[in-house]
């Protein structure tokens, strides 16, 4: 994002609020109860959108040395991430070779080997089979290249590792980054590092709760407790990047800018910006800091969801002033999320009922619809 895009958003927000008006699309668009409840569907998603699309699996500082090693599921395949001797990253389908058993169950660590569980043969973090006990009586014309792990093309950029679980070697990962490139250079996450997580599963359709982040309609109502004093009530806007999305909420001190000359307007000092990636990642962008949100849909209706308060590499360790401080944001986004997540099961228990045949999105909660009908597109493709 540059200086002239960056004061262009502000002024839209600026000329919203003055008219009274929140940012709007031009009709009410509708999204079928189909979309959040059939089987197929949800199998052709997993398959078309989730494998077949570049996804976001780690932030390099999760893997901070060689022989560091992460565990995670995406679209239902166990993957084994690993950081090699020469600082290389390494994505495997986390299946032994011999019989299929699941090769490691830790959530990460640091290992050079793994060690099956079952018959103990052992791979380096590289993938390559290093060992094999009984093998001159039990595989006498074992061919050990031939029984590396399965891999997974992976790559890193801007600071996080991405995956595509349906190819081996080459990750289409500049296609599908380029049209947020400029942006993604520069929020500088190379720079930043994982302070804390938190993991939970929630019981609803994974795009219920992505459409969830999609609009400021429900600030003052649902996050009362929280942020809706922070924010202007339903004032946002958005743009598409290709398949991927970029929402700005002012917050409720933009009016301060009309005072300020333009050339000290910094757009992240008067509103957070959120940045949907195609299929499930979302960047929260804070004044001082990144948190990442990712969505794994792992049914119908159940999605593991990450949360991940990323900060600035620090110079020296963190002080417990700064921890405190670090945690006290996290807590905060936690909570505002999990208001957010809640009612995304509530919304998954009615989805059945019969009551109403679709979602009705208003003209100011357009990005919902944007987002629908990039996944259709997708899956049209099929």
């Amino acid at each position: 994002m540059n200086r002239e895009e960056e004061i262009g958003l502000l002024d839209e927000l600026l000329g919203l609020r003055k008219r009274n008006s929140a940012y709007l699309d031009e009709a009410v668009t509708y999204s079928p109860m189909s979309r959040y409840l059939d089987a197929d569907r949800f199998a052709q998603e997993r398959e078309y959108v989730f494998r077949r699309h570049p996804s976001l699996i780690a932030h390099v500082s999760e893997l901070p040395e060689d022989g560091s090693f992460l565990r995670r599921d995406v679209a239902g395949t166990s993957v084994l991430l690993t950081r090699d001797r020469d600082g290389e990253f390494h994505a495997f389908h986390n299946i032994c070779r011999h019989r299929g058993a699941q090769l490691v169950d830790a959530h990460g660590g640091c290992r050079h080997r793994f060690t099956c569980p079952y018959h103990a043969w052992t791979w380096d973090n590289t993938g390559r089979l290093i060992a094999v006990p009984h093998q001159e009586q039990g595989f006498p014309d074992l061919d050990k290249e031939s029984y590396g792990l399965k891999p997974i093309a992976c790559a890193v950029r801007f600071g996080f590792v991405w995956i595509q679980l349906s190819a081996q070697d080459d990750i289409e990962i500049g296609a599908h980054l380029a049209p947020l490139a400029d942006d993604l250079e520069w929020l500088k996450l190379d720079g930043h590092q994982v302070f804390t997580t938190r993991e939970q599963v929630w019981h609803c359709n994974w795009k219920v709760v992505i459409e969830g982040g999609l609009e400021a309609y429900h600030f003052r109502v649902a996050h009362a407790k929280t942020i809706a004093g922070m924010f202007l009530d339903n004032l946002s806007s958005y743009q598409l990047f290709g398949p991927h999305i970029r929402s700005v909420l002012a917050r409720s001190t933009i009016d301060e800018l009309v005072e300020q000359p333009r050339k000290d307007w910094k757009i992240r000092d008067y509103t957070n910006i959120v940045y949907n990636v195609f299929p499930g990642s979302v960047f929260l962008v804070q004044g001082d800091h990144v948190v990442l949100v990712h969505f794994e849909p792992q049914a119908i209706d159940r999605t593991l969801i990450r949360c991940v308060t990323l900060i600035p590499k620090p110079d020296e360790p963190l002080t417990d002033k700064a921890k405190g401080y670090w945690q006290a944001n996290h807590d905060l986004t936690v909570a505002t999320l999990d208001e957010d997540f809640a009612l995304g099961e509530s919304i998954q228990k009615g989805l059945d009922q019969g009551v109403n045949e679709a979602m009705t999105y208003g003209r100011f909660e357009g990005a919902l619809n944007r987002i629908n009908a990039e996944i259709e597109r997708v899956l049209s493709q099929t």
